[in-house]
């Protein structure tokens, strides 16, 4: 077949090549006015950004201001603000470095965010951003995932933290047409233009502003949050206990209803003002009988005025009975032995006896032992003494019965004196004591409670150089040889972690404990 060759003129090769250049020159006025749109788009943003920031200074200074005048109501609310501000310019101003960066990569070592020259080089910011060297996109990445689970624990609106959570998302991005999504700084950063990666990064200070705003106001709003706002007034007294043996000491709170702890009433009795402003009444009792007493509260307003309030009560005092008190624990435990001690002050101890509901309750020499049955079932215990030869019953108290608290897992390995010693994570440990540790055990060991548990199974996560986790499961207390092999391989200042570790006590019931953070000296 012949070749079809078509020959153009010097005219129409001269109007070919006009339009061509007349189609680029067009090309280039909308790329310009594109530019010159995310020019302006960045003024817009810079200002909000000012104008928030005002804002949320504003605010800050409004829980400086309280916190001057209630220090004991605002401090704790201040210093989580003076966190958030503290969290909130670091993050900002890593993103003012890195718009600087990306404008130095472009217009060179003067270049200026704010009079940029190359606005169109698609260079500059994949150079910064994604570029091995630098990984500008990586770090900003990490202290964004990082400030967004700090921020939201301080905002108590779900739907504001939802928005603010959409707002600092760096989820992969898909793009229409695409299988595979892109990492969330290449979607971002990838051939773009100077202009349009600053604008970006502006972008995102503006909701760095935003979810600090969010998170100051909810603290300034949180403030108040614990006050009790009441229609009526009434002046209390609760005592102690409205029954006081002879030769005890009468306590009672004279309190007002609803009343601020930080700005308490006065308070007379009998005429006389009170020795403390906490309300708290009390004196020794020197003879049986039923007694009456009545005063005042006196309430200073905002406005200057005040208010009486008055108040009467009555006590009576008796003679001596038993006392039941548990000398180990405020509570009782399933599952152990709880010493008692189970006294009728006048009459001897082998007068003396006791029952307990919900359990067993066990003599042993002068002392009791408690050994309580279900957990959430109070137990009663019922004081019985023989009076005049007549059996009577003189006292009753009720105990809560709980289950036993979780106890530590812990390496357990010979110290330098060979005294063993308890490696509960932390801190640096020998991989010499690693390597010849058995296992982990856990324990109950807060000086009260001595209470052994029984291990039956744990796991070990390790991480290899491109940080994926590898797990290795035990089943029992004792490391297994794969373990021990791992651990063999551990460097120094590696560190591996022990989870999922199941233990059972003796009340019976098996718990998942708190991992354990090994790091290897």
């Amino acid at each position: 077949m012949a070749e079809s060759v078509v020959r153009l003129s010097p005219r129409q090769k001269m109007i070919n090549l006009m339009y061509i250049v007349l189609t680029a020159m067009l090309a280039l006025n909308v790329s310009s006015d594109v530019l010159d749109g995310f020019v302006q788009v960045e003024d817009g943003l810079a200002r909000t950004n000012a104008t928030v920031g005002r804002r949320n200074d504003a605010i800050y200074s409004q829980l400086e201001t309280f916190t001057a005048q209630n220090p004991e109501k605002g401090a704790p609310w201040l210093a989580k603000a003076s966190d958030v501000r503290k969290r909130s310019a670091a993050l900002y101003s890593l993103v003012d470095s890195l718009k600087l960066a990306i404008v130095v990569e472009a217009d060179g070592p003067e270049g200026n965010p704010a009079e940029i020259n190359r606005r169109d080089d698609l260079e500059a910011a994949a150079v910064v951003m994604l570029s091995p060297g630098a990984k500008g996109g990586q770090i900003l990445h990490n202290e964004m995932d990082s400030y967004r689970g700090f921020i939201q624990t301080f905002i108590a609106d779900s739907i504001k933290r939802t928005a603010i959570s959409e707002a600092l998302s760096t989820a992969p991005f898909k793009r229409p047409g695409t299988v595979t999504p892109q990492k969330w700084e290449e979607a971002k950063f990838e051939n773009q233009p100077v202009v349009a990666a600053v604008t970006l990064l502006t972008k995102l200070q503006n909701d760095i502003r935003y979810a600090e705003g969010e998170a100051l106001a909810s603290l300034l709003a949180s403030v108040d949050a614990g006050d009790v706002r009441v229609n009526e007034i009434n002046a209390f007294v609760i005592p102690q206990s409205r029954i006081v043996m002879r030769g005890g000491k009468y306590s009672a709170n004279i309190v007002l209803a609803a009343v601020d702890t930080t700005a308490r009433p006065e308070i007379f009795v009998a005429g006389k003002k009170l020795g403390n402003d906490r309300g708290l009444y009390e004196f020794v009792t020197s003879s049986t009988g039923t007694f009456d007493y009545n005063g005042y509260l006196e309430v200073n307003h905002g406005d200057g005025t005040s208010t009486r309030h008055p108040f009467s009560s009555s006590y009576t005092v008796i003679e001596p009975t038993a006392t039941v008190s548990a000398t180990m624990m405020n509570v009782l435990y399933a599952g152990i032995d709880n010493p008692m001690s189970i006294s009728v002050p006048g009459v001897p101890m082998n007068a003396v006896s006791a029952t307990m509901t919900n359990g067993t309750l066990t003599r042993k020499g002068d002392a009791w032992v408690a050994r309580p049955a279900k957990v959430g079932e109070n137990a009663t215990l019922t004081v019985s003494a023989t009076i005049d030869g007549r059996p009577q019953t003189v006292a009753t108290s009720t105990f809560r019965v709980r289950k036993l608290p979780d106890p530590v897992a812990f390496i357990t390995y010979s110290g330098s004196n060979g005294a063993k010693e308890r490696y509960k994570g932390g801190r640096p440990l020998s991989k010499t004591l690693l390597t010849s540790a058995p296992g982990i055990d856990a324990a109950i060991d807060d000086d009260m409670l001595n209470i052994n548990f029984q291990v039956l199974g744990f796991e070990t996560v390790f991480f290899d150089q491109m940080g994926n986790a590898i797990p290795e499961v035990s089943q029992g207390a004792s490391f297994s040889q794969r373990q021990k092999d791992q651990f063999k391989r551990l460097s120094r200042g590696k560190r591996f972690y022990i989870s999922r570790i199941r233990a059972k006590g003796p009340d019976g019931i098996e718990r998942v404990l708190s991992p354990v953070e090994v790091i290897v000296n």
